[in-house]
């Protein structure tokens, strides 16, 4: 579905009625990613409204040139939420950069979120200041890494903790895709402007004191899972998970771990709401 307006054109899906639940993916791919992820937890008897957008420059959501920073990329979002969920509550969950834009949201709209996921997510938008593990490849089938192209076999290898032929297929299906699709020339300005990180200190906000989770992969080499840590007294009502096996695609590598977490954020969710 395609939302249009005199300052924002975006892409988006949804799937189920019910409570809203807003998903953001992280930087490159689109919504097919996170909807891969987040729809294999529901049943036809779970009323929640899942509205998966594509971020500006990504996926099927063509770049607006007033976005030239996270910022920016903020205030999109939040117009998002005024057309899509003028009023009400909603549930927010946000994947790496979608993780950044999540933090970003609640210092705004904290008493209007029913509770918050962050799913491998940004802490710290400078790259060079993140508490990093190595990259360490836990599983590699070798026969399947031969079939693939140079191209693709690094745009896997070069993330996949787990890289196996399921984790390649999902891979390939849910997130390669969506990456083909991004406005590379856009985000690269965003990136050379020094645009990534909020003009704000996204940490500097009120706690958050609904039901919360932050999973992170103990083999994440891009986003990592020690500074995420060093969030938890902004959110008293948080679930901390570091996964081992798991990487930056942890719902990929981790992916019963990811729903069992996930449906329990959900019952506590629904317990104080």
């Amino acid at each position: 579905m395609l939302y249009s307006d005199s300052y924002i054109t975006f892409n988006y899906e949804e799937a189920g009625k019910g409570r809203p639940m807003l998903i953001l993916h992280g930087n490159g791919p689109d919504h097919q990613m996170m909807m891969g992820c987040m729809e294999p937890l529901f049943s036809e008897q779970d009323a929640y409204r899942r509205i998966y957008v594509d971020l500006p420059g990504m996926g099927k959501s063509p770049a607006a040139e007033w976005i030239r920073s996270s910022d920016g990329m903020l205030q999109a979002v939040k117009m998002m939420i005024g057309a899509l969920i003028p009023d009400g509550h909603f549930i927010l969950v946000g994947q790496s950069y979608g993780g950044y834009l999540a933090r970003g949201l609640v210092r705004e709209y904290a008493d209007s979120i029913d509770g918050l996921l962050l799913l491998c997510p940004c802490i710290i938008a400078d790259s060079s200041k993140r508490e990093l593990p190595a990259h360490e490849v836990m599983l590699r089938d070798a026969g399947l890494l031969e079939e693939l192209s140079a191209a693709e076999r690094e745009e896997f290898t070069s993330i996949a903790v787990v890289q196996s032929r399921e984790t390649w297929e999902r891979f390939s299906r849910e997130i390669l895709s969506g990456l083909q699709l991004a406005d590379e020339a856009f985000m690269h300005r965003i990136r050379a402007a020094g645009g990534y990180p909020f003009s704000f200190e996204a940490a500097a906000v009120p706690p958050f004191d609904k039901p919360a989770l932050i999973i992170t992969g103990r083999q994440d080499s891009m986003t990592g899972f020690k500074d995420a840590w060093k969030l938890l007294d902004m959110y008293p009502h948080a679930t901390f998970a570091v996964l081992d096996r798991a990487g930056h695609n942890l719902h990929l590598e981790q992916e019963e771990l990811f729903k069992v977490l996930t449906r329990e954020w959900l019952a506590r969710v629904n317990s104080v709401s």
